[in-house]
């Protein structure tokens, strides 16, 4: 196996870094304090390609792989989980929902818009009684002549006021079960579609959460993904896919964590010496930058499957789960490093561990993963 990256997943890796000490670093405790959403920040990204990164050229997107993705979600998410996670919703869900399984007249309609950035996109699922259990879909999409009536609530949506386009997974045939679920492509301005008040959120605050409601919403029937009845295997298959994108987001919060408290162990002086001569915070460190490493090769080692037409589900699963709590582990750990610094915004890592916990539930909870990985090893 090589482990040498090509010179374009380094450059993309380098820009990424360099967008983020440039654009994101500056405003972002600011931005977290007012619940900001970062416009300016996701335009550039956008004009650079970070918004459509895997969708093909023909569509407007960068042509990349999956592990350059990682890269450059690992180095957005050293400072700015909001940020990523907006990039992540659009990347792994949307646009490659649309691209792997939407037609031509989807494609050509929605998919340039979400991948240069002139529109984001947004993925709902949750539902106030269907988080982890996505079968449990109430939202409902009742058949007509050329329409779709579509009703229900959607909960937890990312995006969900700066979003343009969304795609929304809803029950069409109740008596069939999960085999009866539908994902369409809802627009905003569809009449009867309402955004509902912004969460205030523990983390993750320059993102947009809220819940989404739609009352007798026509939805065009061309408007539908793949056959009727494949909402769910889309829902699953998309989600896998997010998995990783959320374990890279993960990574790069770890990661940061670690970059941070270095970089203040060479600067603060204790007993007569910089902290980090002493073992005590040596070996924090030392512990740290094992672990982030091989949440690294997990998530490069999913992605890889990806890229290679492999299967992933698994992989991305483990990747999701170690890195998840990984990036808990290691933002506490930075917060004690830190000391009392740890614990004021000034210096970042409080920010770190507050948005470190969401990576544990959205797109899978952890307990959901342990389930995906004992079924894939037990089968």
């Amino acid at each position: 196996m090589n482990f040498e990256l090509t010179e374009e997943q380094i450059l993309i890796r380098e820009t990424a870094k360099e967008f983020t000490n440039n654009h994101l670093l500056p405003g972002v405790i600011e931005r977290d304090e007012n619940q900001q959403f970062p416009k300016d920040q996701i335009k550039k990204l956008g004009e650079l390609g970070f918004m459509g990164m895997m969708v093909d050229p023909k569509y407007g997107g960068g042509g990349m792989d999956t592990v350059s993705y990682v890269l450059a979600m690992e180095e957005f998410s050293k400072v700015d989980a909001s940020t990523s996670v907006i990039v992540s919703v659009n990347n792994s869900l949307v646009c490659w929902g649309i691209e792997t399984y939407g037609n031509d007249f989807q494609k050509e309609k929605y998919l340039s818009l979400l991948a240069t950035g002139e529109k984001i996109g947004a993925f709902c699922l949750s539902e106030p009684e269907a988080g982890s259990d996505a079968t449990s879909q109430r939202t409902t999409a009742i058949e007509k002549e050329n329409h779709y009536l579509l009703n229900g609530t959607k909960n937890w949506i990312t995006n969900g006021n700066s979003a343009s386009i969304y795609l929304v997974i809803a029950q069409t045939h109740p008596e069939k079960g999960h085999k009866g679920i539908n994902v369409f492509i809802v627009e905003k301005d569809f009449e009867g579609f309402v955004v509902g008040p912004k969460e205030n959120k523990l983390g993750i605050r320059g993102s947009d959460t809220h819940s989404i409601m739609f009352t007798d919403v026509k939805v065009p029937k061309e408007n539908r993904i793949g056959e009727d009845g494949f909402g769910f295997k889309f829902a699953m298959k998309t989600l896998s896919g997010g998995r990783i994108g959320i374990a890279a987001q993960a990574l790069g919060i770890a990661s940061g964590s670690l970059e941070f408290s270095l970089k203040y162990s060479k600067e603060r002086k204790a007993f007569g010496k910089e902290i980090n001569k002493h073992q005590a915070i040596a070996f924090k460190l030392a512990e740290m930058a094992t672990e982030v490493e091989a949440a690294r090769l997990l998530c490069i080692k999913a992605a890889w499957l990806k890229d290679n037409g492999m299967n992933y589900d698994e992989a991305s699963a483990v990747a999701k789960l170690y890195s998840s709590d990984l990036a808990m582990k290691a933002s506490v750990e930075a917060v004690q490093i830190h000391g009392g610094y740890g614990f004021v915004k000034e210096y970042h890592v409080e920010r770190l561990m507050r948005d470190a916990k969401i990576t544990q539930i959205y797109e899978g909870t952890s307990e959901i993963q342990k389930i995906v990985i004992s079924r894939s090893i037990l089968s």
